[in-house]
């Protein structure tokens, strides 16, 4: 028989450091079990059939909050995606610093969108699904500034799909945002939140 509190519990399916510091200090009880899927092949699959970033990272994250809900019956799974879309140009993230610098030159001093998505699924089935979209003017930042940058970031440019951490000294390459501050974290926590209030999970 299961505990009553069982019903209550919170799965992250992401290994994401930025994700787990959100919901931690919004003061969530969760565990973290990363839904492994190959997301290559379903944006691959996903661009072929015309669809759009914002459906791609909704995908993506209902993906992840289902496979990890399979795995962890009675549980809310949360889900979370995020993808980078500039002239058309879908981005994944760097592979290495030497990726990150060829990436934040190719945005340097232009606009890009980050959409992120947020899904909540219980046995398999998904219950909750939210995307947002936020705009990102970069500024014509020198060469000097940039080498300085990803000497004192490191490999953890290799961890967000733009390369920078918004709130790192990442928040140095912008002159501009327009978007709600954890949306570009890559975790919509306000329509998760409001969700999860109606189950029960955070307080009323």
């Amino acid at each position: 028989m299961n505990h009553p509190d069982d019903l209550r519990r919170v799965v992250l399916a992401s290994a994401s450091p930025t994700r787990q510091d959100v919901l931690r200090n919004a003061g969530l009880s969760f565990e973290i079990l990363p839904a492994n899927i190959d997301e290559d092949s379903v944006k691959k699959k996903m661009r072929a059939d015309g669809c759009s970033v914002k459906d791609t990272a909704q995908r993506l994250s209902d993906l992840k909050a289902q496979k990890v809900s399979e795995q962890t019956r009675e549980a809310f799974v949360v889900g979370a995606d995020q993808m980078l879309e500039s002239d058309g140009r879908w981005f994944d993230k760097p592979r290495n610093v030497r990726d990150a610098r060829d990436q934040l030159m190719n945005l340097r001093g232009g606009k890009h969108r980050l959409f992120s998505s947020v899904s909540v699924a219980l046995n398999g089935g998904v219950l909750f699904r939210h995307g947002e979209c936020s705009l990102m003017t970069m500024r014509y930042f020198s060469d000097r500034f940039i080498a300085s940058y990803l000497e004192s970031e490191k490999d953890d440019v290799c961890q967000s799909v733009g390369g920078y951490k918004l709130e790192g000294r990442g928040i140095q390459l912008f002159a501009n945002v327009e978007g709600g501050y954890f949306d570009i974290l890559g975790l919509p926590l306000l329509p998760l939140l409001a969700f999860l209030r109606t189950q029960g999970i955070v307080g009323d």
